[in-house]
Formats: C-alpha cells, sequence, structure tokens
C-alpha cells in the first residue's frame, strides 16, 4: 500500500461520474478506479459524485456522498458548492457526452466553472467529427482542466490536432483491468466443461454486431461442434428505456433460424467484477464485433487483452491500437466469414492461440488496476503542482463576464394555470384565464417553442415538461388541416375552429416551433410528429407575402437544419425564402430607412434575426450585414431618452416621416429583440449587442419608460403591455411566453449548447 507523503501533496480526491450500481461502463470504470486509488493509497481520502438518470434512485455505498441529477442545473451548483467547501485538492472527472444533462452534456461546465481546485479530466469519447456544440463543449471542458487523461495515442492525438490542446496537458494511461488468471478455469462452474468458449461482455446495443458472430457460428460449428458462444451483459438501458429488448431478441430469433441456438447462451445481466473474471478465465476466444470506427476505448477489450485472452476484433480505432504487435486478430467490418476463419484458426491452434494470449498478458501488465492507480495519483499530484490560480481566475472572469447576473429563476407556474387539457388559453382577466376568448394558434406555437427551450436547458422537471410539450404539439397538431396544407389558428372555448384557414404569420410562427422540436427535443415522438408537420406545412410558406411569416419559417429551418442539414428539400426553400427577404430589404431600405417596409410594425426585431441567421448558413455576406444595419438601426430608435429600451408603441406603429408611436408597447417586442441581438453577439462577439439584449430584457423588470415591472414575480406570469401611465395588469399568453422566452435565452446566453428559437450559435 503506498502513501503520499511529499510536501503539499494531495489529501483529498473528488471523482465525478456514474457509480455502481448503476449499470454502464462508466459507473463501473469510476467505482473500479476510486476503489483502486483508496486501496493503493492509505491517506488519501477518495470519495466520490454520483450522476443520476432523471426519475430513478440508486443505493450507493459510502464512497459516494454526493448525487447530481443529471438535468438538474442547480444541482451541478450545488455539487461546485460542495466541493469548494470541503477543500478538496482534485476534481477527477469522468467524460463522456451522454451522462450529463444540457446539448452535448454541457451542464457539467456549470460545475467545473465555480471550482477552485485543480481539474483533471478523463476523456472516454474523443469525436473526429463533433458538431458545432460537441466541439464547444469540449473545447471550454479542455480550458477548464488542468490535466487531460486519454487511454490510446489516437485519443491524445485528436485531442492536439482537433481541440489544440497542447502534448505536454495530456497523460496517456491505460483502461484499468482487474486481475484474472492466466490459465484457463471456470467452465466447470459455468456449465461449459469440455466446450471451447466463444465470449463477447458488455452493454448490449445495435451497434455491437453481435448478429455478425452468430452469422459465423454454422461455419464455425461445423469445424468445431463443441463450441459455445457466450453473450455476457444486459441491454443497454437507455436502449431499453427506448426500444425494449428488439436487439436481444433479434440476436436470439437470429441463432434460432441458423439453427445454431443451441450453441449459445445469452446471460441477460450485468454482471459484478468478480463474476466478469469468472467469464474470462473461461473463455478461449473473446470477441468484440462492433461497429463503430471512431471508437477510441473500450474496457471490454481491455479486460479481455490484460487478462491474457485471444482477442478478435473488428478494426476500430481502440482495438487497433491496443491489438497491435500481435496482441490480436482484426476482422473486416459484417464479414461473418472473416470471422469464422479466424475462430477456427485459432481453436485449431493451440500454439498459436497460446503465443497470442502471452502477447496480450504481457502488455496488460501494466493496465492492472493498482497501476493504473498510481499513474492517476501522479497526474492528479502533477495538475496541482502546475496549477495555477489566477489563469483559472481569469478564466472564470471571461465567462462570467458573458453571464447575466440577478435574472429571476424559471416559472411555469402561471403558464400551467393558462393551460387546460386543450393547450394554452389566449387571455386572460388580470391573472385568470379567460374562457371566453378561447385559445389560437400563435400562444400554442410559443408554448411548444419555450418547450423545446426548457427541455434543451434542463431547468424543469422532465415529466412535467414532457407533458406541456406533448399538450401544446398536439394543439398545434391539431390545427393543421391536411386537406389545404394550411393552420387554422383562432380555436373557441367550445372548441370549434372559427376559420378554416389561419393568418400568414400564424403559419410561420407553426413551422418555427416545429423546427425547434426537431432540433432540440431528446423525446423521439415529438421529434417525429414535429418533423411530418414541419414538412407538411413547409411548401405552403412558398405563396406567403407576409414578411414576418417568411422571418418565422427562415427561424424554424434554421432550428431543423441544426438536426438534419443535408435536407435539400429544406435546403431550397430556406434560400428562396431569405432571397425573398433580402430582396424586400434592398427595395424598401434606403440611407436614413433601413428597414423593410414604409412602416416598422410588430414583431420587428425577428425580420433581421431572420437575415442574420439565414446568412450564416448560406454564407451569404449581404444578407448577413442587412440583417445587422437594419437591427442597429432598430435598437437605435428603440431607445429612450433616459436610456431605456421603448418599443415601437403598437397604438400607430411607425410610419417613414412620421412620429414614432410610443405605445402601447408590448412583450413581444422585447423578447424578440433579446432573441436578435443574442444572435448579433454571438455572430460579431461584439459586445454593444449583449448589451442591447439586456436593455431590452430590463424593460420586463421595470427599466422602461414608467419604471414599472411588466414580470409579476407573484404569479410568474407578465402584464400584457405598457400603457403611456400604467401597465396593463391583464397576464395573457403571449406576454406571459414572450417573457419566459426571453429569459431562458438571457440565462443561457453564456452556454455552448444556447437554447433558443432561433440559432444563437457562432458557425463555422
Amino acid at each position: 500500500m503506498n502513501q503520499v507523503t511529499t510536501e503539499g501533496a494531495i489529501r483529498r480526491i473528488a471523482v465525478l461520474g456514474n457509480h455502481m450500481p448503476r449499470q454502464c461502463g462508466i459507473a463501473t470504470f469510476t467505482t473500479d478506479l476510486s476503489n483502486a486509488i483508496a486501496s493503493e493509497f492509505s491517506d488519501l481520502d477518495c470519495f466520490v459524485l454520483a450522476m443520476n438518470d432523471s426519475g430513478t434512485h440508486h443505493v450507493y455505498p459510502s464512497r459516494v456522498r454526493f448525487e447530481v441529477t443529471e438535468k438538474d442545473i442547480a444541482a451541478y451548483r450545488r455539487a461546485a458548492d460542495f466541493l469548494n467547501v470541503n477543500t478538496v485538492d482534485v476534481v477527477s472527472v469522468q467524460h463522456e457526452y451522454g451522462i450529463f444533462g444540457g446539448k452535448a452534456g454541457s451542464h457539467v461546465l456549470a460545475l467545473l466553472r465555480e471550482l477552485r481546485m485543480p481539474i483533471v479530466t478523463t476523456l472516454h469519447t474523443i469525436l473526429g467529427e463533433p458538431n458545432l456544440l460537441q466541439r464547444q463543449a469540449m473545447d471550454e471542458l479542455c480550458e477548464l482542466s488542468e490535466r487531460l487523461v486519454v487511454m490510446s495515442a489516437h485519443g491524445a492525438a485528436l485531442l492536439r490536432e482537433i481541440h489544440g490542446v497542447p502534448e505536454h496537458k495530456i497523460d496517456l494511461i491505460p483502461h484499468g483491468i482487474p486481475s484474472v488468471p492466466f490459465e484457463s478455469g471456470s467452465k466447470d462452474k459455468l456449465g461449459v466443461e469440455g466446450k471451447s468458449v466463444i465470449l463477447t461482455l458488455g452493454l448490449l446495443s445495435p451497434d455491437k454486431g453481435i448478429e455478425h458472430v452468430i452469422d459465423a457460428l454454422p461455419e464455425i460449428l461445423a469445424r468445431c461442434p463443441d463450441t459455445v458462444y457466450i453473450v455476457l451483459g444486459a441491454t443497454h438501458p437507455h436502449v431499453k428505456e427506448r426500444h425494449g429488448e428488439t436487439y436481444r431478441l433479434m440476436l436470439e430469433n437470429r441463432a434460432k433460424s441458423l439453427g445454431v441456438d443451441s450453441s449459445m447462451i445469452f446471460h441477460n445481466r450485468f454482471v459484478s467484477p468478480d463474476e466478469l473474471a469468472e467469464f474470462l478465465s473461461a473463455a478461449d476466444i473473446y470477441i468484440t464485433p462492433y461497429l463503430q470506427p471512431d471508437q477510441i476505448t473500450s474496457g471490454t477489450l481491455a479486460y479481455a487483452v490484460g487478462s491474457g485472452r485471444a482477442v478478435i476484433s473488428t478494426p476500430y480505432l481502440y482495438a487497433r491500437e491496443l491489438l497491435a504487435e500481435g496482441r490480436g486478430i482484426l476482422v473486416p467490418w459484417r464479414d461473418p466469414q472473416a470471422i469464422a476463419r479466424e475462430v477456427i484458426g485459432l481453436l485449431c491452434n493451440d500454439a498459436k492461440r497460446f503465443a497470442l494470449r502471452e502477447r496480450a498478458a504481457a502488455h496488460g501488465r501494466d493496465m492492472l488496476w493498482p497501476a493504473v492507480a498510481r499513474r492517476y495519483v501522479q497526474s492528479f499530484e502533477q495538475a496541482r503542482a502546475e496549477h495555477d490560480d489566477r489563469r483559472r481566475t481569469s478564466f472564470q472572469a471571461k465567462t462570467l463576464a458573458k453571464r447575466p447576473a440577478g435574472l429571476p429563476e424559471i416559472n411555469l407556474e402561471h403558464l400551467r394555470l393558462m393551460t387546460d387539457d386543450t393547450g394554452v388559453l389566449q387571455h386572460a382577466l388580470f391573472s385568470i384565464p379567460h374562457y371566453a376568448e378561447g385559445y389560437c394558434l400563435d400562444d400554442n406555437a410559443r408554448a411548444v417553442l419555450l418547450m423545446a427551450l426548457v427541455e434543451d436547458d434542463g431547468l424543469e422537471d422532465f415529466k412535467a415538461v414532457r407533458a406541456l410539450a406533448s399538450r401544446y404539439l398536439a394543439f398545434v397538431s391539431h390545427a393543421f388541416n391536411e386537406k389545404t396544407g394550411r393552420f387554422r389558428n383562432f380555436l373557441s372555448y367550445s372548441r370549434r375552429w372559427t376559420e378554416k384557414c389561419g393568418s400568414e404569420d400564424s403559419h410561420g410562427r407553426a413551422l418555427w416551433a416545429l423546427g425547434a422540436v426537431v432540433g432540440r427535443s431528446s423525446d423521439p415522438g415529438r421529434q417525429s410528429l414535429g418533423g411530418d408537420l414541419f414538412h407538411a406545412a413547409l411548401p405552403a410558406i412558398s405563396n406567403f407575402t407576409s414578411p414576418r411569416a417568411w422571418a418565422y419559417a427562415l427561424l424554424g429551418i434554421d432550428e431543423y437544419l441544426r438536426a438534419f442539414e443535408g435536407d435539400s428539400n429544406v435546403q431550397t426553400v430556406h434560400k428562396v425564402l431569405a432571397e425573398r427577404l433580402l430582396d424586400l430589404f434592398r427595395r424598401s431600405s434606403g440611407d436614413d430607412w433601413p428597414w423593410f417596409e414604409d412602416r416598422v410594425t410588430y414583431c420587428n426585431a425577428r425580420l433581421s434575426q431572420a437575415l442574420i441567421v439565414s446568412g450564416s448558413w448560406l454564407d451569404n455576406e449581404e444578407m448577413t450585414a442587412a440583417g445587422m444595419r437594419s437591427l442597429e438601426w432598430l435598437a437605435s430608435i428603440q431607445r429612450s431618452k433616459d436610456s431605456y429600451f421603448a418599443p415601437i408603441g403598437s397604438n400607430g406603429f411607425y410610419k417613414r416621416g412620421e412620429p414614432i408611436a410610443l405605445f402601447d408597447q408590448q412583450p413581444v417586442e422585447a423578447c424578440g429583440m433579446v432573441s436578435a441581438c443574442l444572435d448579433a453577439y454571438r455572430m460579431t462577439e461584439d459586445k454593444r449587442w449583449s448589451e442591447h439584449a439586456r436593455r431590452a430584457f430590463n424593460w420586463f423588470l421595470g427599466q422602461n419608460n414608467l419604471q414599472q415591472s411588466l414580470y409579476d414575480a407573484s404569479t410568474g406570469g407578465c402584464r400584457d403591455g405598457l400603457h403611456p401611465d400604467r401597465t396593463n395588469e391583464n397576464q395573457g399568453a403571449e406576454s406571459t411566453l414572450s417573457f419566459l422566452l426571453a429569459l431562458l435565452e438571457m440565462r443561457s446566453a453564456d452556454r455552448p449548447d444556447v437554447a433558443k428559437p432561433g440559432s444563437l450559435e457562432l458557425r463555422s
């Protein structure tokens, strides 16, 4: 047992990751690593912060001292406080995008930004072609981490080439493995005595490729009839939640149809480390027929090589590296004949199989958990020695400068009150729903958009969000008339449509909301329905004449293309609408009137925003410049003499050559200005735009002509507007949704997975 005795050495280590009894590879790794450190270093206090799935609870051992629910952003900040208060010396992060909340797992960054101690991050996944959100999240994670641990040389190369991480910051430490006797054993205990055993272990999912081994079995059994293939592992919990046991049942049916089911054993369970050692000891050949070429680590493959098994694998990155120099055999992707050939070659040649095993076992000596734990502690000590408080403080200051301070918490209570089994009602008398006015598509589309952002941000209870999101989307679906390809807008409280066809603006706003569902929702049902409706409703937009309908549709297309950038049909509509809006600006604007029409009316900033995001997608500098110019002008004319945001009043608007109507000022205008200015800020990194956004948002909180708050903190609602002498005390759906949309965008403005209507991220 080792002791850390150097002066100023670490005394307390916190490991952040999944932990057993949660069933996944990260949980096994975190458990084994923390146990190994505790066993090897008697004077180190090593404990765990365990990540939990939403809605699940595990009974953890005493080493787990704090639990974080993956979708609860507040829990991450509480965890940061817990670590800082408990004077932890080093935090070891087990990073995999999927175990943390937020797009690209970005919620964990909220925790790491607040820490005062060095961070050492083990990267279990490094993508060769990350999308924009994944790259931004990884870039910040690398910046926040003092050191980065990878398990393969290829992973280190990806960090250097894609994320610009200097080589001196990277530690290559192999995946740890338990000690497994080299000599074969346990066959009698497992009921396969006298058999040649082929083994695949790990959580089941369709990318495992096990079906190709099953397809090879008839040829294998023809030459080696006393062979049995064991598939050991439960279906991955996330796969099971979404698809049930479809993959396992397919494998079992495939074995039966090929007549090899009597030579197969499925163990549908998550095994303990001791059981895993028994199965590995019994295996003559271990196979990983995986189908993901970019996979840079595999705990099960590491176990097999380290225990001296004869290994056959497909050539994914980690396998190519670990099985090099004769430590295993690689076979082509999806090639049962090659699998059969190599299996037969090993089973029929004991000398060849034994030589393969010896080379693997020799390589595996440095992979045993005691050796790996010592390497990790060396990395922790180096991180502690190199830790530069001024660099971390500087980075946090830069990040926090972008984060709005003093924002209200998200409160959906008034929105819930305004919602019944049909959808969200349009209007309220004070804070009481006004049934007589019924419902409209416009507000339910806004609510769909809001739920996509709330779900994206992870700020609310998942079940509550799912229920509301489904209800609002159901309303939008009901509003669509398949015969006409158009949406209806107004529905009476008696559930009767009051028109055959709604406005062009309501149609465009519905497309916007549906695009956000496709681009942001993690619910496959909502995504599928949203996609179907989006495609069904998109053709009608080409015949519209309303510039705002074009703008809303463009913002929806922007959201849709986040998920399906290669959809050529949508890209065609995108280009046509964007060019149409740009042409309108060309024809109407002048040196003193850089605007789309002869009047500035309602939802004005959305016109500029649509050109900004579309210009980015289409790489059209003129389009982006027109959007920026018009938005700059709009910001200048919507500013009071006291420098407050003062949106164009709805009682007359602003006609070229005439005075600006000062009232009534509407929440929807402030919301649009917040969104458009944050887009402009992302595009230019010009802080003036973030200041414009903050000024527009503060209008809700009382920084306006009357110095009266539109937001009602006691209800969670927003008043309907600002009159010359008072606020409109009614708290209808449009105003409340406008406030909540603006609030979410302001809260998420510093995050790489910016949750917003219309794309705020800076595209490369």
